[in-house]
C-alpha cells in the first residue's frame, strides 16, 4: 500500500507597517488674484483630521476651509493626522495682489505721460505690463519697495491699466489735448515784421481761434484751421496780448495759450518820452534797479538805472538803450548777492554797483562810484553814524562805516571809480538808501 507524502502549506499574512504617514493632497480654488482674495482650500487623503495654518496667522480645521487674504504672499499648510496619530503635511502658495496705478488726467499730443504704480506684495523684479485698453504697451519691473513707472507717448485719449499676470489695477483715463506750437518774439522793433504763428498737431485735431489786444483795446478776432498766421502792426510803440484758443474735434480736449509782446524803439536816451520808456522802466523795476517811479520820461533816475544795468551785465556804460540792451533785458534775472543773511548792503567795486539785500534777495541795485585810487576799504563794516542833509564837503545823507568813509549822495557819480574813498550814489537815490539803512547795519565791500 502506497503511503501519501505529507503536504506542507504556508500562509503569508501582510500587515501594514506601524505608524505609516497618511496620504494628503491640497488644492486651492485660486493661487493668484486681486486682494482681498477669497480662496477655498481642500485637503484630500486617508487622514481622519486636518488642521490648517493659513499663512497669515489664521488657523482652521477640516478638509475644506474658506479664507479671505489681504495683500501679500502666503503659504497655506495643512497637517493631516491618521487614526494612529501619525501626521503628514502639504502646502500651497497663495498670492493676493493689490495693484494700483496713477497718472495725469490730461496729456499733450506727441508728449510722453508718466504713470506710476505700486504692488503689494513687493515682488522685486516682477514684470508689470501697462495696457491701453486691451493693448499691451510697456513692461516695467518692480523695485524692492514694489514700485514701478512707465512713460507712454500720447496720440489719442485712452484708458490705461497695469497688470501682473492676470491681476489688473484700477483704470486711469487720460484725455489728450492737441499739440500747439506757437512762435512769437517777446518783442519787436518799430518797422520790422512781427508775426504770430500757430500750428496744431495733428492738424485735424481742432480749429484755432486767435484774439489780439493792443493795450486795452481788443482787435478783430480770427478763426483758422490747423494753422494760423497773424501779422501784428509795428508802425508805433505798442504792447500786445495774444490769446490762442483751440476748439477740439473728436475726443481731443480744448486748450489755450496766452502770449505777450512789445513793439519798442530801437534806441533810447535821456530826454526820450513815450510808451517805450515806460516799457523800459517797468522792466528795470521788475529786476530791482532803483528808480523814482515808472513813467514815460527818460530822466536822470532812468539814466542811472540803465547805467547800473549795463554795469551788472557787462555792457558799455553809456546810459543809452540800444538793441543789445533790449535783448539783454528780455533774458536776465535779478542779480544775486554774495551774502544771504539778514538785511545788509554790498558794494561790488569791480562792477561799481551797490546791492541792498534783504534775506538773500537783492531789493535795490544802485549805480555808484568808489575811490579813484582803490582806497575804498574792502571788508565787513557796520554803520556807526548817520548824518542827514549836506555836509561842507558836498556829501549828502551820509552813512559812515569806517572813520571818514561813508556811503553818501554826491552831484557827480561817474561810471568809474572817482571818489576820494567814499561810496558815491546819485543825489536822488541817497535819501532812499539813508531811510532804509540803520545804525549797526552790515556793509560788505569786495571786488
Amino acid at each position: 500500500m502506497r503511503r501519501l507524502a505529507p503536504a506542507l502549506v504556508v500562509f503569508f499574512v501582510w500587515a501594514a507597517p506601524a505608524h505609516a504617514k497618511p496620504i494628503v493632497n491640497v488644492q486651492a480654488s485660486s493661487t493668484l488674484g486681486a486682494a482681498p482674495l477669497t480662496v477655498t482650500l481642500t485637503a484630500s487623503g486617508d487622514a481622519v483630521s486636518y488642521h490648517w495654518d493659513l499663512g497669515d496667522r489664521a488657523v482652521a480645521d477640516g478638509p475644506v476651509v474658506q479664507h479671505q487674504y489681504g495683500p501679500g504672499r502666503f503659504t497655506a499648510t495643512v497637517t493631516a493626522t491618521a487614526a494612529d496619530g501619525s501626521t503628514a503635511q502639504a502646502s500651497v502658495v497663495i498670492t493676493s495682489v493689490q495693484l494700483t496705478l496713477s497718472g495725469p488726467k490730461i496729456g499733450t499730443y506727441g508728449r510722453r505721460a508718466r504713470f506710476h504704480g505700486r504692488m503689494a506684495p513687493a515682488l522685486k523684479g516682477a514684470p508689470i505690463t501697462l495696457y491701453s485698453g486691451e493693448t499691451p504697451l510697456r513692461v516695467a519691473k518692480l523695485d524692492k519697495k514694489g514700485r514701478f513707472s512707465a512713460r507712454v507717448r500720447q496720440t489719442t485719449p485712452a484708458t490705461y491699466s497695469a497688470r501682473y499676470e492676470t491681476v489688473p489695477s484700477n483704470p486711469v483715463a487720460l484725455a489728450v489735448r492737441p499739440g500747439l506750437d506757437v512762435a512769437l518774439p517777446r518783442s519787436g522793433m518799430i518797422g520790422r515784421a512781427l508775426v504770430v504763428r500757430a500750428v496744431l498737431r495733428p492738424r485735424s485735431s481742432g480749429t484755432i481761434h486767435v484774439r489780439v489786444w493792443r493795450g486795452s483795446r481788443e482787435l478783430a478776432a480770427k478763426d483758422f484751421g490747423g494753422r494760423a498766421v497773424v501779422h501784428l502792426s509795428t508802425r508805433r510803440v505798442a504792447s500786445y496780448v495774444v490769446r490762442i484758443e483751440v476748439t477740439p474735434t473728436g475726443a481731443f480736449a480744448a486748450r489755450r495759450k496766452t502770449l505777450r509782446t512789445n513793439v519798442y524803439l530801437p534806441y533810447l536816451a535821456p530826454g526820450a518820452r513815450g510808451p517805450s520808456v515806460r516799457i523800459l522802466e517797468r522792466r528795470l523795476a521788475q529786476l530791482h534797479y532803483l528808480l523814482q517811479g515808472v513813467d514815460s520820461f527818460y530822466s536822470y533816475d532812468t539814466l542811472d538805472a540803465v547805467i547800473a544795468f549795463q554795469k551788472v551785465n557787462g555792457l558799455a556804460r553809456t546810459g543809452r538803450v540800444t538793441p543789445a540792451v533790449w535783448r539783454r533785458l528780455q533774458v536776465v534775472h535779478t542779480p544775486q548777492p554774495r551774502y544771504r543773511f539778514g538785511h545788509h548792503i554790498e558794494i561790488d567795486k569791480t562792477r561799481q554797483v551797490l546791492f541792498e539785500v534783504d534775506h538773500g534777495r537783492v531789493v535795490r541795485v544802485v549805480h555808484v562810484s568808489t575811490g579813484a585810487t582803490g582806497n575804498t576799504p574792502v571788508g565787513r563794516w557796520h554803520i556807526y553814524s548817520k548824518v542827514p542833509g549836506t555836509l561842507p564837503t558836498g556829501m549828502f545823507d551820509s552813512n559812515f562805516f569806517l572813520r571818514g568813509f561813508a556811503i553818501h549822495g554826491y552831484p557827480s557819480v561817474p561810471t568809474y571809480p572817482a571818489s576820494h574813498g567814499c561810496v558815491r550814489t546819485p543825489l536822488w537815490a541817497a535819501p532812499i538808501l539813508f531811510g532804509s539803512s540803520y545804525y549797526g547795519e552790515t556793509i560788505y565791500i569786495y571786488y
